[in-house]
């Protein structure tokens, strides 16, 4: 599977090339927020106002790639959580007006899969549409659901694949009581380098069209697994295993690319798999421009596209050596594992 293009939104200026030009957003409330851009170049004020923010994040990052790759055949969306903050509208509607007459926006906004079929509608795309709602590994399945999709086409073909989380009272007050996020107060900056319990709670939409054939592809997915509630060693060997499938070992990967995200809790996974496996690779993160959030592991390959192009600039990222190779690795909550392998275009790099 190849990727020929990638967008997102993010609480970095990612919809621009200021984020690839190394600005650096810093964030200093404990919540980051995702920068939106302006969307009424492309979006109707009408359905605009109408739109909860997961679907407008949703549509801000795919719409443009939907318009601008007419051969898209089919939409495939991963998300936790959906438009969380218009479903409890909704539910509380209920409640108000005693199960009378209620007004369908805010239920229309709030269900998972709102953002794929508003991309379809909007996008006049008839073709597979789907969305993955489990959990943290929703983007890895969207994933997984894409390649099953591309490996078994007769004939070329494209899709859009993506993750969208937002932050919602609701889902931030119960990660919160679940110790999730910090009490103490950071920023972003120095996130990765704390070891307290916790992360910062983050947001975003990434969206990617991925191909089955490798013209003007700028990455490829050579391959992904997930795995839930393993113990290190069980870990250690999947990877091993993983890897020994596609014909490499860990000497073969340039960077890994991991989901540290500041919670001294969980984040030895990262450390014991570099220490166990990849001694002498280098290592960078990314949730200090993105937050925590269940689907974060599609900023995450966003950030490893960008590597393989060769966008060093990006803050503190210019003493890495352009790979050719990234393993991008996230977990939620020490539970479940996602592990993407990915692959420079060999054209582009040579």
């Amino acid at each position: 599977m190849y990727i020929k293009e990638v967008c997102a939104i993010s609480p970095q200026l990612t919809y621009g090339t200021e984020f690839e030009s190394g600005h650096f957003e810093l964030h200093d409330k404990g919540i980051l927020y995702a920068i939106e851009p302006s969307y009424l170049d492309f979006i109707p004020a009408s359905l605009l106002r109408r739109m909860g923010k997961a679907v407008r994040m949703g549509i801000g990052a795919g719409l443009p790639l939907v318009k601008k790759y007419p051969g898209i055949e089919g939409i495939i969306i991963g998300t936790a959580n959906g438009g969380l903050e218009d479903c409890i509208r909704f539910l509380n509607q209920i409640v108000d007006y005693k199960e009378g007459v209620l007004t369908p926006t805010s239920f229309v906004q709030s269900t998972p899969n709102a953002v794929a079929g508003q991309l379809a509608l909007m996008g006049e795309k008839t073709g597979y549409n789907s969305t993955h709602t489990n959990g943290s590994l929703a983007f890895d399945n969207a994933m997984l659901d894409a390649q099953l999709v591309l490996e078994t086409a007769v004939k070329p073909m494209e899709l859009l694949i993506g993750a969208v989380e937002e932050i919602s009272d609701y889902n931030y007050n119960i990660d919160t009581l679940n110790s999730h996020y910090k009490s103490e107060s950071i920023t972003n900056e120095e996130l990765i380098r704390s070891t307290t319990a916790g992360s910062l709670c983050g947001e975003g939409a990434t969206m990617c069209v991925v191909a089955n054939t490798a013209d003007h592809a700028i990455a490829e997915v050579v391959d992904q697994f997930q795995v839930c509630f393993p113990g290190k060693e069980e870990l250690t060997g999947l990877i091993n295993n993983f890897l020994d499938k596609n014909g490499m070992s860990p000497k073969d990967i340039d960077l890994l690319l991991f989901g540290n995200s500041g919670d001294g809790r969980t984040d030895h996974w990262y450390n014991d798999l570099q220490q166990e496996l990849f001694p002498d690779k280098q290592i960078t993160t990314f949730k200090q421009f993105s937050g925590d959030y269940r689907t974060a592991g599609a900023f995450g390959c966003y950030v490893a596209v960008k590597l393989l192009q060769g966008n060093h600039r990006i803050y503190g990222f210019d003493h890495l050596r352009r790979p050719r190779t990234v393993l991008v690795y996230n977990q939620f909550g020490g539970e479940r594992h996602g592990f993407i392998l990915l692959r420079g275009n060999q054209a582009s790099i040579a």
